[in-house]
């Protein structure tokens, strides 16, 4: 049984200045598996209207690590490596949904799937396979833990000049 919640997982995209600003939105949580949507922004389209790959990346990784970090151990994690297949363009105005799942744990790196697509689910805009760091940190439980969390990197940042 997973410690994670909807509203976790939402604090944690609202704590990443990207992810929030792509407007992404947790859908789903379990142990090792999470769903996460962004919307369709016009300010986000390449070609034609259609939504930059550059999007749908920052869209998978977020979700794929996020998974990682529902894991029972509760770690934090870093991004390892990211494969990404762009099968077909996302249909413009459409919400872009996410779901990764950890099939794999080591001891120290666990792999991920994900699957992006649209309004079907049976035609993926793309799929991922990534690895990530596993067993280095411990993430924060709870909603107010990660507002604490990143409350206090904020403060060391200024602290920093950065």
């Amino acid at each position: 049984m997973s410690d994670f919640s909807v509203d976790w997982v939402q604090s944690f995209i609202d704590a990443l200045p990207y992810s929030k600003a792509l407007g992404m939105r947790a859908d789903e949580v379990a142990e090792g598996r999470v769903s996460i949507s962004m919307p369709y922004a016009e300010a986000l389209a390449g070609d034609g209207e259609v939504l930059h790959g550059g999007a749908i990346s920052a869209l998978m990784d977020t979700t794929s690590g996020t998974a990682v970090m529902t894991l029972p151990k509760g770690l934090g994690t870093a991004t390892l490596d990211l494969r990404i297949d762009y099968m077909r363009a996302a249909t413009p105005g459409q919400r872009v949904r996410a779901s990764a799942e950890c099939y794999h744990i080591t001891r120290t790196v666990v792999f991920v799937r994900t699957t992006a697509w649209d309004e079907d689910e049976s035609k993926p805009v793309a799929t991922a396979a990534g690895a990530f760091t596993y067993g280095h940190m411990r993430a924060p439980r709870t909603a107010e833990e990660m507002q604490a969390a990143m409350q206090a990197l904020a403060n060391r940042q200024k602290e920093l000049g950065q």
